[in-house]
C-alpha cells in the first residue's frame, strides 16, 4: 500500500514539475490564456498519456470493429448523448429545436434499436449540437480564461461548469452513482470507456493532419476549440476557422467537426 502511494506522490511530482516548468517559459500569454504555462504543461502530459494509452487502444479498436458495428457504436453513444441535447435546446429557449431532439431520441431508441442505427436523420430528423456550457453562454455567463483540463483536455471555466451539467444529464452518471450492483457500476464503467475509445479512433485522422499542419500544436488546438466553440454557441453565425500557428490552408471537415 506504502508503495503504491509513493508510486502517485511520485507521478504527481512530476505533474505539477512539468507544469511549473512550463509557467517559466510563458512571460506573455495570450489575454484570453492567462495560464498559458500551467495549460501548457497539462497538455503536454495529455499527449503523453494518449500516445503511450489511448492513441494505440484506439487503432487496436479500429483495426478488429468493422465499419458498420463502429458506426453502431457512434451511433448509440451519440442517441445517449440527444438526452442532454433536447434538455438544452429547451433552455435556450429554442422549443421547435427541443422538441425535435426528443423525438429523434425516441425514433432511434426505438426503431433505432437503443440508437444503434440513426433512423431519425433518415425522417429527416438532423442531429444537433447542444451542450451545458453553450447554455450557460446564451444565459450570459462568460466564457472566462481558456483551461486545459488533465485527460479531458481543452476547455475554460464556463466549460468546466457545461462539463458538469452534461454529466449531470448523460444516463451513464446515474448508472455509475446510483446503481444498485457491481453489475451496474461496471457497466457504466465498461460503457463509457468504450465511448471514449470509439471517440478517439473516429478522430485519428483529423488529429494525423491537425499534427502535420501545425506549427504549434497547442495553440492549433486552442484556436480550434475557441472557434469551434464560438460556431456552435452562434448557430452556426460565426466566422470560418482561422488557425493560428499552422502550415497549410485547408484542414479539411473532418478536422472541423472533431474539435470541441
Amino acid at each position: 500500500m506504502l508503495n503504491k502511494i509513493s508510486k502517485y506522490r511520485l507521478l504527481l511530482g512530476g505533474i505539477l514539475l512539468t507544469m511549473l516548468q512550463a509557467c517559466a517559459t510563458v512571460s506573455h500569454p495570450d489575454p484570453a490564456d492567462p495560464w498559458e504555462g500551467m495549460n501548457r504543461g497539462i497538455f503536454s502530459f495529455n499527449d503523453q498519456v494518449d500516445k503511450f494509452v489511448l492513441k494505440p487502444v484506439a487503432k487496436g479498436y479500429q483495426w478488429v470493429t468493422p465499419e458498420f458495428v463502429d458506426v453502431g457504436i457512434s451511433n448509440f453513444f451519440a442517441n445517449l448523448k440527444d438526452i442532454g441535447v433536447s434538455v438544452n435546446g429547451f433552455l435556450q429557449a429554442k422549443p421547435k429545436q427541443g422538441g425535435m431532439d426528443t423525438a429523434r431520441f425516441l425514433v432511434n431508441s426505438t426503431a433505432g434499436i437503443a440508437g444503434f442505427i440513426d433512423v431519425a436523420t433518415m425522417i429527416d430528423l438532423p442531429k444537433h449540437e447542444e451542450d451545458f456550457a453553450q447554455t450557460l453562454a446564451v444565459w450570459g455567463v462568460p466564457r472566462g480564461p481558456y483551461f486545459v483540463l488533465p485527460l479531458l483536455g481543452p476547455s475554460s471555466v464556463r466549460g468546466v461548469g457545461g462539463y458538469v451539467g452534461d454529466s449531470a444529464l448523460h444516463p451513464l452518471t446515474y448508472t455509475f452513482f446510483f446503481g444498485s450492483s457491481a453489475v451496474s457500476w461496471g457497466l457504466s464503467v465498461g460503457l463509457r470507456t468504450v465511448e471514449i475509445v470509439d471517440v478517439r479512433a473516429d478522430f485519428l485522422g483529423a488529429e494525423a493532419v491537425a499534427s502535420e499542419a501545425a506549427v504549434d500544436r497547442y495553440i492549433f488546438f486552442r484556436s480550434a476549440y475557441m472557434q469551434r466553440r464560438d460556431y456552435l454557441i452562434s448557430d452556426g453565425a460565426a466566422q470560418p476557422l482561422d488557425f493560428e500557428g499552422m502550415d497549410g490552408e485547408d484542414l479539411g471537415e473532418d478536422l472541423y467537426e472533431d474539435l470541441e
